[in-house]
């Protein structure tokens, strides 16, 4: 059985559990990988002694965007209007 899924790696966020995400492209959810091997060996009763190979594929990838920097820069200051009488002269 192939499926595919979307790795998200990002070890600098807010939360653990969104620091290592598998998700489903198409549905977006989270894949239930005890079902999915359920479902391989026939949804029977009983207790099974498996073994599960994982062959990963990296079939594209994407770095992450850029933090903005946490250091501000001073705002700039839009030019002068001219003055009413200036305009007026």
């Amino acid at each position: 059985m192939t499926k595919h899924y979307i790795l998200h790696l990002d070890p600098d966020a807010r939360y653990e559990w969104d620091r290592c995400v598998l998700r489903d492209p198409i549905t977006a959810e989270r894949p239930d990988l005890a079902q999915l091997i359920a479902q391989t060996v026939g949804d029977q009763n009983g207790s099974y002694l498996i073994s599960v190979r994982l062959e990963v594929d990296v079939l594209e990838h994407s770095p992450l965007p850029e933090k903005p920097s946490e250091h501000l820069s001073e705002p700039s200051m839009p030019a002068p209007l001219p003055q009413l009488e200036e305009l007026v002269a």
